[in-house]
C-alpha cells in the first residue's frame, strides 16, 4: 500500500472520522478518566495498542475465520490484548492501575475497537488494518488529552501534575467531576461540527 494511502488512513482516525468527536463513540471513558492528563495518556495508549494490534490480528486470520462464529473471534483477541495491559499496568504501574480502576478492563467493551474491526479490519490486509487501529486510538487519545488538558488545568492548577497556576488560584470543581468533561467535549463536538458543515456543503 502506499504512503498516501497510510496517510489518508492515519487522517481519517486522527481527524476526519475521529472515533469521539465525529462517530461519537468511546466516550465513557472520555468522561470519566480525564481529569488528569497522565490518566488520559496511559488510558489512550493502552486503548491504541488494542485497538492497532487486535485490528492486525483479526486482519491477519479474516480469510480462516468462520463467520458464524467471527464476532466471537473478535471479541477473544481483543480480550487477550486487554488482559496483556491489564497485566502489564498492575505489575509496572499499579498506582495508575488503581486510578483507572475498571476502565482498563472495559476496553474490551470499547466500541471503537469492534468498530475498527468490522468496519476495515476483516475487510482489508494487515498492515493497513494495523495502521486504521493505530489512527483510531491515537484520534481517541488526542481528544482526552484536549480534554485532560482543560480540566487539569482549572480543577488542579497542573499539568501532567506540575502546578503551573500562581498561589491562590480558585479551583473549579466541576471541573474534577464528569460533567466538566460532558460540556467539554460537547463544545469539541460542536467546533468539529461547524467545521464539516462548510466542507459538506462546499462538496456539494
Amino acid at each position: 500500500m502506499s504512503s498516501s494511502k497510510n496517510k489518508k488512513i492515519l487522517l481519517t482516525g486522527l481527524r476526519d472520522d475521529n472515533p469521539i468527536i465525529i462517530q461519537v463513540i468511546g466516550i465513557c471513558s472520555a468522561l470519566a478518566v480525564t481529569n488528569l492528563m497522565m490518566n488520559s495518556l496511559i488510558m489512550g495508549l493502552a486503548l491504541t495498542f488494542v485497538t492497532g494490534l487486535s485490528s492486525f490480528t483479526i486482519s491477519l486470520i479474516r480469510e480462516k475465520t468462520p463467520a458464524h462464529i467471527r464476532m466471537m473471534v473478535q471479541v477473544l483477541i481483543i480480550s487477550v490484548f486487554v488482559i496483556i495491559v491489564d497485566l502489564f499496568l498492575k505489575a509496572f504501574m499499579p498506582d495508575m492501575s488503581k486510578a483507572l480502576g475498571p476502565y482498563v478492563g472495559l476496553i474490551i467493551t470499547n466500541c471503537i475497537i469492534m468498530g475498527r474491526a468490522e468496519a476495515f479490519a476483516i475487510s482489508n490486509p494487515p498492515i493497513p488494518s494495523l495502521i486504521d487501529g493505530i489512527a483510531a486510538g491515537l484520534g481517541y487519545t488526542v481528544v482526552l488529552l484536549s480534554i485532560a488538558f482543560i480540566r487539569e488545568i482549572l480543577g488542579f492548577g497542573s499539568i501532567f501534575g506540575i502546578r503551573i497556576m500562581p498561589q491562590g488560584f480558585t479551583s473549579w470543581t466541576m471541573m474534577i467531576m464528569p460533567p466538566g468533561a460532558f460540556f467539554i467535549l460537547a463544545i469539541f463536538m460542536w467546533i468539529a461540527r461547524r467545521k464539516q458543515d462548510p466542507e459538506e456543503k462546499g462538496a456539494k
